[in-house]
């Protein structure tokens, strides 16, 4: 369990440096080692939480969450994350969507790996729903498979100009957050008593994500450069999709 741990801590290493939690991976390196596929989304939200904590507290304190405009994608993204949570499903569908999530996560950041972030607010226009629609329909599916969705909430702000790249950064980490709190409390709805010890059974994995989740933010905010660590997660992201993909199409 050394290895996974290491792991689990390059993982939380990677995402907080770029203000993200790391679900979506911490669940594909369970499931390649083979761990029981109905405790994975809780340990994966658990260890979210502990990784994005932090930052959405430093964001609070610095005023960088742009609360009023956050708020309809909290209200319409945490119901959805606890439904979510609450859908059964088989072991299949499970690496079928979360190879699909990764895959799709791994396109987004890569495309914001390559944007300009420095763009000036408001510059194109928008429908005031759309930031709460895609908060819903991520919503929805970080419940399912275990992620805060971030990765996919925040390339697609950039897109829209909703904000500044620092307080898109603020709302990816508290709708991570958020999501990942009510994710886990409709997991938690569904989870029989005798699963819960399997699932404490990995508190090193998040022990190792809290000191590299705490390594990761003081590497993004001081030293290495944000377009690098993107692309670089990114392609991981993408290397461990495909490889979920073709263990889900061989059976």
């Amino acid at each position: 369990m050394s290895w996974l741990a290491g792991l689990f801590a390059v993982t939380a290493l990677l995402y907080a440096s770029v203000g993200f939690g790391g679900g979506s991976t911490y669940n594909a390196l369970l499931v390649l080692a083979g761990t029981d596929y109905r405790v994975l989304p809780s340990v994966a939200l658990i260890c979210n939480i502990i990784v994005v904590a932090g930052g959405s507290w430093r964001f609070a304190r610095e005023g960088q969450v742009p609360w009023r405009r956050i708020w309809p994608i909290l209200l319409v993204s945490a119901p959805l994350a606890w439904l979510g949570g609450r859908i059964a499903i088989s072991r299949d569908a499970f690496v079928i969507v979360l190879g699909l999530a990764l895959l799709l996560a791994a396109v987004a950041m890569l495309m914001q790996s390559r944007g300009n972030q420095s763009q000036v607010v408001g510059t194109r226009r928008y429908h005031a729903a759309v930031a709460p629609a895609t908060g819903a329909g991520v919503g929805l599916v970080s419940g399912l498979v275990g992620i805060g969705g971030g990765i996919f909430l925040a390339p697609i702000l950039h897109l829209m100009r909703w904000n500044g790249p620092r307080r898109i950064a603020a709302t990816a980490s508290v709708f991570i957050l958020v999501n990942s709190i009510a994710g886990l409390a409709g997991q938690a709805a569904k989870t029989s008593n005798d699963l819960w010890p399997q699932i404490w059974a990995y508190w090193p994995m998040m022990l190792a994500v809290f000191v590299g989740g705490q390594v990761g933010s003081l590497l993004g905010a001081r030293i290495l450069s944000q377009r690098v660590i993107r692309a670089a997660t990114a392609i991981l992201i993408l290397y461990v999709a495909l490889h979920l993909l073709w263990q889900a199409a061989i059976g």
